[in-house]
């Protein structure tokens, strides 16, 4: 190699031979989709724990026995593996929703944060709806979202002189806590005070609160009519009748009235709280207020008016104080303050999607004509924002996968197969998401739609090549409901293989697939009773606690590895005579073994054929050594196909298998990397080939045991062997 140096000196280079590194998959995660009463719909979310569970998807339900679906996922949580949730979509399904008052949309269906930006809602209005619950279901029924802005600090300007014998002006302090009037020709000289309720293209409309006498002593006689007065913003101003001059009242004024210290929010329908004790008064940031522009802060709270979330009625789930109207605002530190934006990254219940109309309180000039440019929603930039006032609202309109809004309506979480299959089908990408297991969840289906099921989640794990699907038998062929569905029987063991036998037969031969034999009897502690939940997510669960304990070469089965969790009973427990049976017909048999528990007594693949894949145990370990040396290959792609390369590689991936010997997973291999398979055509079509051989171990399925008997003197060399 030419050193290019053009006069004496020293040139110091590094070869890495180094590059390149086999690192297996620690991560043990199965997926999971099924119909939920809450949660974002169609995103993979990630879920630790049964906590996790409840709380991004609600709870395990009786109706159409959504309780499968989610024990399910909770019993595979249990042997320690995390999971990918999926909440399936549905044509029915609907966001809750606050209308605006001159106009609300017949419904809303934001299915999730990145569906909200996909439809453009974090910049553009719904027309129709002020805000909606995050996710669609009838869970958000009943949440209460209260709004307050600046409409305290807006301003009015000027005087105008009364056509009446009282005379009036209408003008506000800077601060905006009060209206005021000085009547300057007035019979009844003083002072008068009063709120802005309404300002119109024509009109406005004030709610006189008190008229003291004397100007300069507050203390003295005051006068207060009642009602709310309109006033013309064009030529002269009087009340619109002249009777009320002889309705005043004697009283002592003592202090100010603050618009905002009488705001209240309704927490239930017959508990309130005011404003003030939950945040200060909105007004203008500074960060508006630097660009010319008023009037843009406003406060959200979130309320359990009905006490579904939290159990306590009129609960303040959420408070955001202090955001922007205006869509460029943010706070000091550079995070948004625009109240959209920053609903979408940190409320778990509501999208902001509109201004509320309403009052409209602006700013005057000295002709009282209406600023024109008021809306919310536009950069701050010389803009006097509109003020919609104080509301407090209910959510309203949200629906289940039946269309109902009532979360204990029959059929209102039952989810068709599309649902399903298109949940499925965000998982076919091993680019998006690293996924190890693949449940089937609930088995309440007609048999035809089980069948249909099973096949969608193996075809995923057979295109994804680095997965395992769990399939379980359909709930009818062990199981049958009552017609109040409050009580169950369990069909005779002898009928029980048969339908299982029927059920697994057209389902696909695949080695990426895994058969249970039935339904364990478990506790559901949000029901306070047993019920029957297939064994699916606890034979996925095996096999992660397997890994976590183990390695995924080992079985999952037996008294060592496959006790089974958090079962009383099975609805199926075949005999060794059924068991044969099953076996035959590639069903893994799950038994009640006494002393040992409720346990995996097999592990068959779904392969049909003979073959070494029709283990599970080298199933797993093919997908293990496949995941882990295909990483380690992406290191070589773009390289040189030379002797350097290809040795590079061999060393790379030996000690890897050779650890993977040690720890028992195969009994020999070898790896041929060189010029008898990186031939010349090979190399010109810019290829490069590995050939890897693997001499898997295999678990111990059958044993036999020969007991000889021999005379006294028999001397046993003389007998070993003969057997």
């Amino acid at each position: 190699m030419p050193l290019n140096l053009a006069s004496p000196g020293i040139v110091v280079r590094e070869i890495d031979l180094t590059t390149g590194r086999t690192q297996p998959s620690s991560n043990k995660t199965g997926a999971i989709v099924a119909p939920f009463a809450k949660g974002p719909v169609e995103v993979p979310t990630l879920v630790e724990n049964e906590n996790d569970l409840l709380k991004n998807f609600g709870e395990p339900y009786a109706t159409d026995k959504h309780y499968e679906h989610w024990l399910s996922a909770s019993s595979y949580l249990a042997y320690g593996g995390s999971l990918r949730v999926v909440r399936a979509d549905d044509v029915d399904l609907r966001n809750g929703f606050v209308p605006t008052s001159d106009g609300a949309a017949s419904s809303v269906k934001i299915k999730s944060l990145e569906h909200y930006k996909e439809l453009g809602y974090d910049e553009n209005t719904l027309n129709g709806v002020v805000v909606a619950s995050r996710n669609p279901g009838s869970w958000s029924n009943g949440i209460r979202v209260a709004i307050i802005d600046s409409k305290a600090d807006q301003t009015l300007s000027g005087i105008v002189t009364s056509s009446l014998s009282i005379g009036m002006g209408v003008t506000q302090s800077v601060d905006g806590r009060q209206l005021a009037g000085v009547g300057s020709t007035s019979v009844l000289d003083g002072y008068l005070k009063g709120i802005i309720t309404e300002i119109g293209s024509s009109s406005i409309s004030v709610k006189v609160l008190n008229h003291v006498s004397n100007v300069g002593n507050e203390s003295v006689v005051d006068y207060q009519p009642s009602g709310v007065y309109a006033f013309s913003t064009s030529g002269t101003v009087g009340f619109t009748s002249t009777s009320q001059t002889t309705s005043f009242g004697s009283t002592t004024y003592t202090s100010t009235l603050d618009w905002f210290d009488q705001q209240t929010i309704g927490l239930t329908s017959t508990s309130s709280i005011y404003w003030n004790n939950i945040a200060p008064r909105p007004g203008t940031s500074a960060y508006a207020a630097a660009r010319n522009s008023r009037f843009d802060e406003v406060h959200v709270v979130v309320i359990d008016a009905l006490g579904t979330i939290t159990g306590n009625a009129g609960a303040i789930l959420e408070k955001h104080t202090g955001l922007s109207k205006a869509s460029n605002a943010t706070f000091s530190v550079g995070d948004p303050s625009y109240w959209r934006s920053y609903l979408s990254s940190n409320s778990s219940y509501i999208f902001g999607l509109g201004a509320p109309t309403g009052i409209v309180t602006t700013g005057y000039s000295s002709d009282f004509n209406l600023a024109d440019d008021v809306a919310w929603d536009q950069e701050a930039d010389g803009i006097i924002f509109a003020a919609s006032g104080s509301s407090t609202n209910t959510l309203t309109e949200g629906k289940d996968y039946s269309g109902n809004a009532n979360i204990e309506e029959t059929n209102s979480l039952k989810v068709d197969l599309s649902g399903l299959s298109s949940g499925y089908d965000l998982f076919e990408n091993t680019e998006n998401f690293k996924v190890d297991f693949l449940l089937m969840g609930s088995a309440a289906y007609e048999k035809e739609t089980a069948q249909a099921l099973a096949n969608k989640i193996i075809s995923v794990a057979e295109l994804r090549k680095d997965a395992i699907a769990f399939v379980s038998p359909y709930r009818g062929s062990q199981l049958t409901d009552t017609s109040s569905q409050t009580s169950v029987t369990v069909r005779s063991a002898a009928d029980i293989t048969d339908k299982l036998i029927s059920f697994y037969s057209p389902v696909a031969s695949s080695s990426y697939g895994v058969f249970d034999s039935g339904y364990k009897y478990m506790y559901d502690r949000f029901s306070n009773t047993f019920r029957y939940v297939p064994l699916n997510g606890d034979m996925a669960g095996l096999c992660a606690r397997n890994d976590i304990n183990n390695f995924p070469w080992y079985s999952p089965a037996g008294t060592t590895r496959g006790a089974i969790l958090n079962a009383v009973k099975l609805a199926y427990n075949p005999t060794k005579s059924q068991r044969d049976v099953l076996y035959s017909n590639r069903i893994n048999p799950v038994i009640f073994s006494p002393g040992a528990g409720i346990i995996l007594f097999g592990d068959k693949t779904g392969l049909a054929k003979a073959s070494a894949f029709d283990r599970i145990n080298v199933r797993r370990l093919f997908v293990y050594l496949e995941d882990a040396i295909s990483r380690a290959a992406k290191d070589v792609l773009f390289e040189f196909n030379d002797e350097i390369t290809r040795t590079n590689f061999v060393n790379t991936i030996e000690p890897f298998l050779r650890d993977v010997q040690s720890k028992r997973g195969i009994f020999d291999y070898i790896v041929v990397c060189d010029e008898t398979n990186n031939t010349s055509a090979v190399i010109d079509n810019n290829e490069f080939i590995a050939d890897i051989y693997i001499k898997p171990s295999r678990s111990i399925n059958y044993i036999g045991l020969n007991f000889i008997a021999t005379k006294t003197g028999v001397d046993f060399q003389e007998v070993i062997g003969n057997f």
